[in-house]
């Protein structure tokens, strides 16, 4: 059979048994068509075939972001970007746009933290100071807390009288004002009355992200935005713009028509396809809001956030698992991931009274942040795929340290999960956290920041994992919570040719070097969606 395409010279991780690491691969109608030595695939090249010398590059799977949000990337992209600076530089920041701005136009940012800020929350007042001709609203790093000046919280209609809506909280000084804080739900108060892009613009912002996306090896995601997101991504796949393989995730909010449509689970096509029905348990560690077991250290009356109960759970997972629909669960804090583990335990009895293997409902958890000793073995147990992010880790250890004391030690536990027999798959929570994989790579693999702290072996270093888990857990992992493990996710013939090129060994460098790694070629579906002139 002749081949489109041969990479050949090259490190190629199939990470199938069997295979193993390979020095060629050939490509045939989208499809990867055989793997093997040099001198297998090129005696199947003929004149029309485009043959690679990869100059002993290193080839994986296409990463697959298994927890992104693609709307609110695509969009932070033209907003402020206030991540990874002082309070007084953020103030600085909106100053600058105001001057640039018409008074009484938007300005909108995201990415603060109050933690290096020695958890000092922000005020309006101080937004009104530098731009008060304009409603001024900044999202946290978290997406779980917001800082609105004054002029914003007027026109949502936040007052002293505003009472809190269910599952939010509105921030207020000892007068009952509101001091500019919001918290989960009490954001879309100010967020939803922001003029929002036409499903025209916002699938042109995220045609325009997607091309970031394949600059650092991504070749698909998993979605966890809202209606607006999937319009904009029905729009670029009819227009055959979509070049990432997306699994959307529906809010449990349209679960009701979501059922009377009779969408199930995996409904659509190799490019765009229904996930599960997304629930929050609790909010985020950041504004204190993750529900525990015990208060956070030094506020002891503080146990955060209950969004939803275990009753309620249980009621949306009958419902949903019954039409073919799994569940894919938000929870960061101990308590929480223990009531869904509750949930889930029901639900596998009841699914296995109706012959449903475990399989056949590939639930998850979101997050997986922190689990009390007693539930690390659920997981596994269950069957529940743990879905997490481990850019979080390095990004949050100061305020887990901070926050939860002792109890850092069982947070963000890969390694403990792995161990336990859960599937791990792996993603960034952006715009949360960087897009980038390999950053989340080096976070598994050292526990580290950028700049080596807390040392050489990283914070609660028994949760590492090896390059090889890792890359596993952005790949095959990400693949099997979208039940698409025979199509993508590894590298073997009949499967999609999705795949990445990489500047160096990521199995042999420092790792410390993971992180100056660079993509020199993504290939979804057999076309090179990115490539530098090292393929040429």
């Amino acid at each position: 059979m002749s081949q489109d395409l041969a990479l050949v010279n090259g490190r190629i991780h199939t990470l199938v048994a069997g295979f193993g690491v390979v020095q060629g691969i050939a490509i045939r109608r989208k499809k990867i068509s055989a793997v093997g030595t040099n001198d297998y695939i090129m005696d199947s090249v003929e004149k029309r075939t485009e043959v690679i010398d990869l100059r002993d590059q290193l080839v994986l799977p296409g990463f697959i972001d298994a927890h992104c949000h693609f709307e609110q990337f695509a969009r932070s992209r033209g907003q402020l970007d206030v991540g990874h600076t002082s309070k007084q530089r953020v103030l600085e920041m909106v100053a600058e746009c105001a001057a640039e701005t018409p008074p009484g136009d938007w300005i909108t940012g995201h990415g603060w933290n109050q933690t290096p800020w020695d958890d000092e929350l922000p005020a309006a007042a101080d937004l009104d100071t530098v731009a008060p001709e304009h409603p001024v609203f900044l999202t946290a790093s978290s997406l779980h807390m917001a800082w609105a000046s004054n002029l914003a919280l007027h026109q949502a209609n936040i007052d002293k009288y505003r009472s809190d809506p269910p599952g939010g909280l509105i921030g207020r000084g000892a007068d009952g004002k509101p001091d500019g804080c919001l918290f989960e739900a009490a954001i879309d108060l100010v967020s939803d009355i922001i003029p929002k892009p036409t499903v025209t613009e916002l699938a042109g912002m995220m045609d325009a992200a997607q091309r970031e996306m394949w600059d650092v090896g991504l070749t698909g995601l998993h979605d966890y935005d809202r209606r607006s997101a999937f319009l904009a991504l029905q729009k670029l796949r009819s227009e055959r713009k979509l070049g990432l393989r997306v699994v959307k995730n529906i809010p449990v909010e349209l679960l009701d028509e979501t059922l009377a449509l009779g969408i199930r689970s995996g409904f659509g096509d190799d490019w765009l396809r229904i996930g599960g029905v997304k629930v929050f348990m609790d909010g985020a560690l950041g504004p204190r809001t993750a529900s525990m077991i015990a208060p956070y250290e030094n506020e002891s009356k503080n146990y955060g956030m209950v969004m939803t109960d275990k009753e309620q759970l249980l009621e949306y997972a009958s419902r949903a698992s019954t039409h073919g629909l799994e569940m894919t669960v938000h929870a960061i804090g101990d308590r929480a991931n223990h009531d869904v583990l509750d949930v889930f335990a029901q639900l596998r009895t009841d699914e296995a009274a109706r012959g449903q293997a475990p399989a056949a409902r590939r639930h998850r958890i979101e997050h997986v942040q922190l689990l009390h000793p007693d539930d690390y073995q659920r997981l596994g147990k269950l069957k529940v795929i743990a879905s997490m992010q481990p850019i979080h880790a390095t990004a949050d250890m100061l305020m887990a340290q901070r926050h939860w004391g002792g109890r850092a030690a069982g947070a963000y536990a890969w390694r403990t999960q792995l161990n336990a027999g859960a599937t791990l798959a792996f993603g960034s929570d952006a715009p949360v956290e960087s897009i980038n994989p390999l950053k989340g790579i080096h976070a598994a693999v050292t526990r580290r920041r950028a700049d080596g702290t807390p040392g050489p072996d990283g914070w609660f270093p028994q949760q590492r994992l090896s390059v090889g888990e890792a890359v596993r857990a952005y790949t095959l992992g990400s693949a099997y919570a979208a039940h698409m493990e025979e199509d993508i996710g590894t590298l073997r013939p009949g499967k999609m040719a999705d795949l990445i090129v990489l500047d160096r060994d990521i199995f042999r460098c420092d790792p410390m070097d993971i992180l100056a790694t660079c993509v020199v070629g993504t290939m979804v579906g057999g076309e090179w969606k990115h490539r530098s002139t090292e393929l040429d």
